[in-house]
C-alpha cells in the first residue's frame, strides 16, 4: 500500500484484486493531520476509482490509483 506525503496531505493509493475476477481495482484515500496527533482526518475516504477501467495487475492498478489521486489532490488544493 504505497503512501506519499505531499504538502500536508497523506495520499494512499493501492491496487487490490477484485473478488471473482482476474482483474484489479484502483483505490485512493487522502487524509490530513487532525487536532489529535494520533489521528488523521479523511478528506477522501478510501474508495475505488476508475471502476470502468479493466486493470490486469497490481502495478497497473497502483499506477492508475496514483494518477487519479493526483487529480483529486489538485482539486483539494484549488
Amino acid at each position: 500500500m504505497p503512501i506519499k506525503v505531499i504538502d500536508s496531505y497523506e495520499v494512499e493509493f493501492t491496487g487490490e484484486a477484485l473478488e471473482g475476477t482476474p482483474q484489479w481495482g484502483a483505490y485512493v484515500s487522502i487524509s490530513v493531520p487532525s487536532a489529535n496527533p494520533m489521528h488523521m482526518t479523511a478528506l477522501h475516504p478510501k474508495r475505488r476509482v476508475s471502476a470502468d477501467l479493466a486493470l490486469m495487475d497490481q502495478q497497473a492498478a497502483e499506477a492508475e490509483a496514483e494518477r487519479v489521486a493526483m487529480t483529486i489532490l489538485e482539486g483539494l488544493r484549488g
